[in-house]
């Protein structure tokens, strides 16, 4: 049993590809095959579920594959403690971010950031929830920036900063001419909502307190909150946004804003990676950046 053929099995199952995986780990597809075969002889079990696409592990290849994630960590931390030790921070960094966070943070750190580690380098995914959670198990990205107590067991969240909701309103909508806004004034047939899968949208249904399916007059799906706010300019509706958009709203519509009158109106801002994770120098650097730029942004 070698670390190859551990990293080979692990990039497949992760995969669900042997093509990919071997893309993914630069070797031909039949090195790889005959290495994972190998593997399998050696512990005498089938790891993998050839005739499914994608391929994904057996009952028995479940099994090893948890002790694989956990030994391949611990082998490639060697690494991170030796660079840790020499005060070095390198590496490849893929950062996964949620899309009601994207366009309102990235720009604030991340220059900064590679400015800063010029030895690392960085890719950003825009990603839903869901897909976050399921590349940070397939190691398909290193860490992300989600809302915080959405990601779920096995995934380790480091909180950054609080992000308050407000309400944005319509000038026709009878709450235009309300400073503060109450959670139980909101007509719901007005609330406009992200598409399902957006973890904001089920914020805010926990937010309002609405036990099903919020009704409204318009059935309209959007992942992009900038256009739930154009629709509200233009309607007489009403939708919540995160603090961060407020400063991108044209002066012309900032009464439209309101505060949200309620304790518990925001949402907390994390950094998430696996347990198991192994570049902590890399994500403790970032971690620090967008403290930094969060506390520049606001003096």
């Amino acid at each position: 049993m070698t670390i190859i053929q551990l990293e080979y099995f692990l990039a497949v199952a992760n995969f669900g590809s042997f093509s990919i995986a071997s893309e993914h780990c630069f070797v031909t597809q039949p090195s790889l095959s005959m290495q994972i075969k190998a593997l399998e002889e050696e512990l005498g079990v089938v790891l993998l579920d050839r005739s499914r696409k994608p391929v994904i592990p057996t009952e028995a290849g479940e099994v090893v594959l948890e002790q694989v994630r956990k030994t391949l960590g611990e082998f490639h931390s060697i690494k991170e403690v030796v660079k840790r030790f020499k005060g070095e921070i390198s590496g490849k960094l893929c950062l996964g971010v949620i899309p009601t966070i994207a366009p309102y943070l990235l720009h604030k750190f991340l220059p900064e950031f590679v400015e800063r580690y010029p030895k690392v380098d960085v890719e950003v995914r825009e990603m839903k929830t869901a897909d976050i959670i399921e590349a940070l198990n397939r190691d398909q990205i290193d860490v992300a920036i989600v809302a915080g107590g959405t990601c779920g067991e096995g995934i380790v969240e480091q909180e950054l900063f609080d992000d308050r909701f407000y309400a944005y309103v319509s000038p026709r909508n009878s709450l235009y001419n309300k400073s503060n806004v109450r959670i139980e004034d909101i007509d719901m047939n007005d609330l406009l909502l992200l598409s399902e899968g957006n973890c904001m949208r089920d914020q805010v249904i926990e937010l309002c307190q609405a036990k099903h399916a919020i009704p409204s007059r318009y059935q309209f799906e959007s992942g992009v909150l900038d256009t739930l706010m154009r629709i509200v300019d233009t309607t007489s509706l009403i939708t919540i946004i995160p603090e961060m958009a407020i400063e991108y709203i044209p002066k012309e519509h900032s009464r439209q804003v309101k505060t949200l009158f309620k304790g518990a109106s925001s949402r907390k801002i994390a950094l998430a990676s696996r347990r198991t994770y192994a570049k902590r120098s890399i994500v403790n650097a970032l971690r620090t950046t967008i403290i930094g730029s969060r506390t520049k942004s606001k003096n």
